[in-house]
């Protein structure tokens, strides 16, 4: 016999969650125990649990692209590859970064099964921590502007705040970027009313979660950090009396149906 087949990797780009293990569907987790690598942002690797026989790849959070071609490379050697992504890979994350990777190199496919593996993003998990945020249409953006214009950022916006969206923004704030969700605030106070509620949910499902339930005159910008998952209600959008005092935050299904 001449030649020999080569052996098919696996690349499957899978979402962890935002926080326990809990959260992490079987299909996932059997991804990850079946792995022979395992690429990612640092601190998303450091909540696995690999088993010895495990590579694992860490790198930086900027550097998107550059784990997408390592995972194509790995697994075009035959080899057996998770790309982790916190929350679901496909909002804001390694889904997108991947198939654009591909989509400059698409024989890099041509030995290689790739499957994307959803996960509980981390608006869901704040959603369901404050109550139904999001029962009715909704718009989320992200506030970064290292891959998009900050214009373009403002005019999305400036459309999601006039169509009477509730509003979620990912990406708020970070130290090269503190400015940004000072601007976005200011913009939603001159569309949205004052007593619009807002929500700052930070590191949602881990040891320092914790929630800022207030209003669009009250909220201080200043607390958000890249943790912070941001929500602004739509005009139907209201915090209503749950038990132990505690406050929920519900958009109806229905438009007009709270008064």
């Amino acid at each position: 016999m001449s030649g020999q087949s080569t052996k098919r990797g696996t690349l499957a780009i899978v979402g962890i969650g935002p926080g326990p293990q809990a959260w992490i569907t079987p299909q996932a987790s059997d991804a990850l125990a079946h792995a022979s690598d395992i690429i990612g942002y640092g601190p998303y690797l450091a909540r696995l649990q690999p088993n010895p026989l495990q590579v694992l790849h860490a790198s930086d959070n900027r550097v998107e692209m550059d784990r997408a071609s390592l995972a194509l490379h790995l697994a075009g050697q035959g080899r057996h590859v998770a790309l982790v992504s916190g929350g679901d890979p496909g909002i804001f994350a390694m889904a997108g970064a991947l198939f654009e990777a591909l989509a400059q190199s698409p024989h890099l496919q041509e030995n290689i099964d790739i499957s994307v593996l959803p996960g509980i993003s981390a608006m869901l998990a704040a959603a369901a921590r404050l109550g139904a945020p999001l029962g009715h249409d909704f718009c989320v953006l992200s506030l970064s502007d290292n891959l998009k214009p900050w214009a373009l950022i403002e005019r999305r916006l400036t459309a999601a705040a006039e169509g009477d969206f509730a509003i979620v923004l990912y990406n708020p704030a970070s130290k090269a970027r503190p400015q940004s969700i000072f601007d976005a605030f200011a913009l939603m106070r001159k569309i949205k009313s004052p007593a619009t509620p807002v929500a700052f949910a930070k590191a949602i499902g881990r040891s320092n979660e914790s929630i800022v339930r207030t209003t669009l005159a009250q909220a201080d910008p200043g607390c958000v950090d890249m943790s912070t998952l941001v929500l602004i209600g739509s005009s139907q959008s209201r915090w209503i009396g749950g038990p132990n005092g505690a406050d929920w935050l519900l958009t109806p299904r229905s438009y007009g149906a709270v008064t």
